[in-house]
C-alpha cells in the first residue's frame, strides 16, 4: 500500500526562506552603509586640500626664517596662566606674539591667544586645557613660526626651537 502525500507549497518550506534571507540581508546592509555614508560628517577631510598643499611651501619658509633668527621659546602652562619666554640671536623680541593651540581632531576646540609682553617675556590667561595639542607660535607679521606639541595636563612646559633647514 502506497501512501500519497501532497507536497506543501514552496513558501511553507524552511529552506527557500533561508536561501532568500542571505542575499536580502546583504541588500539591507548595503542600504544602511549607503545611508551612513551620505548622512555622516567628514570632519577630518579638508575641502581645500590643494590650497593647503600649496601653502606648505610658505610654512617651510617661515620655519627657515625662525632658524635664521635663532629663535627659541619656553612655554609654561600653570592652571589658567600661560607664560612664554622667547629668545633670539640678536636679542630683539616683538611686542606681541600669537599662540595657536590646535586640537588634532576637533577644530572647534582650537584656541588663538595674543600674548603681549616685554623683553621676550609674555603672559596670558586661558581656560584649563586637557589633551594633546599642537602649539604654533608666530609673530604679528607671520614672518616666522615655532611649532611643537604638548600633552596637558601631564606636561606643563614645552620648548619650541627652530628646526635647522635641510639642504
Amino acid at each position: 500500500m502506497a501512501l500519497n502525500k501532497t507536497a506543501s507549497p514552496w513558501f511553507r518550506q524552511a529552506w527557500p526562506w533561508f536561501l532568500v534571507s542571505l542575499p536580502a540581508t546583504a541588500v539591507i546592509a548595503g542600504f544602511i552603509t549607503l545611508w551612513l555614508a551620505v548622512e555622516s560628517d567628514d570632519g577630518l577631510v579638508a575641502d581645500d586640500y590643494y590650497k593647503q598643499g600649496l601653502a606648505l611651501q610658505q610654512s617651510i619658509v617661515r620655519d627657515h626664517e625662525a632658524a635664521r633668527l635663532g629663535l627659541a621659546a619656553k612655554l609654561r602652562f600653570d592652571g589658567g596662566q600661560i607664560a612664554l619666554s622667547l629668545s633670539s640671536n640678536d636679542g630683539a623680541a616683538p611686542a606681541t606674539v600669537f599662540l595657536r593651540l590646535v586640537h588634532p581632531t576637533q577644530p572647534d576646540m582650537d584656541r588663538a591667544i595674543s600674548l603681549v609682553g616685554d623683553n621676550g617675556n609674555y603672559t596670558a590667561s586661558t581656560d584649563a586645557l586637557d589633551g594633546r595639542w599642537q602649539v604654533l607660535l608666530e609673530d604679528e607679521s607671520r614672518a616666522w613660526r615655532l611649532t611643537g606639541t604638548i600633552e596637558l595636563p601631564a606636561e606643563t612646559e614645552v620648548r619650541l626651537a627652530a628646526q635647522k633647514p635641510v639642504n
